[in-house]
Parts: C-alpha cells; structure tokens; sequence
C-alpha cells in the first residue's frame, strides 16, 4: 500500500510546475528536486540580448545619434576604461547582477526594481536639466529634443507597466520581460550624451 502511495505522490510530484520554468521532481532516493535550468538558461540568453541596444546606443556611429545617444550605463565605463567593447557588456552584467532570481525562476518583480526606476527617472530628469544647454551647443537642438521624447515615452511606457503589475500576480515571463526593457532603457537611451566630446 505505501509502494502505491509514494508512487502516486511521485508522479504527481514530477509532474507539478511551480512555475513556467521550476519543476519539481522526486528522485531516485525519494527526495524532491527543484529544477531551474529553464529559467537560468532563459535569463542567460535575454541578459546576452541586451548587447544588442548597448550596441546600438554606443558603437553605431562614432558621435551621439538620435538612434545611438552613446547612454550613460555603456559611455562611462567605455571612457574610464578606455574599451567601447566592456562598456556595451556593462548592461547585461549589471542585468545578472541586479536580479539574480530570475535565474532561479522567480515570478515576484523585486521592489528595488521599483525603486531603481523611480530613481533612474528622477535623475534623468536632473541629466536633463544639467546637460540642455550643452547639448544643445554640440549635439543640437534636433537631437536634444528627440532623446528627451524618446526619454519621457519609455518612462511613461516602463512606469505604467511596473505601475501595473506592482502589487499583481506576476510570472517569470513577465518578470524577466519587464527587467530586460528597464535594462534595455538604461542601455540604449537612458541619460544621453550632452555635451562636448573627449
């Protein structure tokens, strides 16, 4: 009787997810597993992807664009370290860093998550203030304009989607989702170059 009591609890056990990408398993010496290799290899692969708009917010031309506005998180460590190619992997290393349970599947969207937006946005708005008129001497008036629109448009876009799910059930989807665009923000268009070139 206790062989067909384990037996079911196991299948029913290998067969619960407890979320999109955790499954749980018992194994062979009766013990329960919890596996996460679904959701590291997914975090791994979308963190990679934010090489794609660091690239484009640094390394497309050789002087702030509207399309490339050589963001703050990619420049500055490419200028203190003198390597374009460290500052574009900055993103998706501080994206690891930031967030790690996501690798372990983790559906709950962090409350510094919250505050890092909040944060972010007050001192884009600072940058803003602070660099206007120098980037409107060197970079102009077309491209000072246009990376604060592109600014204030993904702000209200992220702030209404975290300002949504902040108290809501979430999944690892949405939560490794909504990561990935704060991150992709901050490394392709967050706090543009104003100002004169080194």
């Amino acid at each position: 009787m206790s062989n067909i009591i384990e037996r079911d609890i196991s299948s029913s056990v290998e067969s619960k997810n407890m979320s999109d990408d955790l499954k749980v398993e018992m194994n062979s010496e009766g013990s329960i597993e919890v596996s996460a290799m679904k959701s590291g290899l997914a975090t791994v692969i979308v963190g990679l992807s934010l090489l794609i708009p660091a690239c484009i917010g640094l390394l497309i031309t050789g002087a702030p664009t509207t399309l490339g506005p050589f963001p703050g998180m990619t420049v500055i460590p490419a200028l203190f370290l003198s390597s374009r190619v460290v500052g574009v992997a900055v993103p998706s290393v501080l994206f690891f860093i930031w967030n790690p349970g996501l690798f372990r599947g983790e559906s709950k969207i962090p409350k510094r998550s919250h505050w890092l937006l909040a944060v972010a946005t007050i001192l884009s708005v600072i940058w803003f203030v602070m660099g206007w008129k120098y980037g409107l001497q060197y970079q102009g008036a077309g491209y000072v304009y246009k990376v604060c629109v592109a600014n204030v448009a993904w702000v209200a876009f992220l702030g209404g989607v975290f300002a949504r799910y902040r108290k809501g059930e979430t999944s690892f989807k949405l939560n490794l989702a909504l990561h990935w665009l704060l991150f992709a923000w901050l490394a392709w268009y967050a706090f543009p170059y104003l100002g004169e070139l080194p």
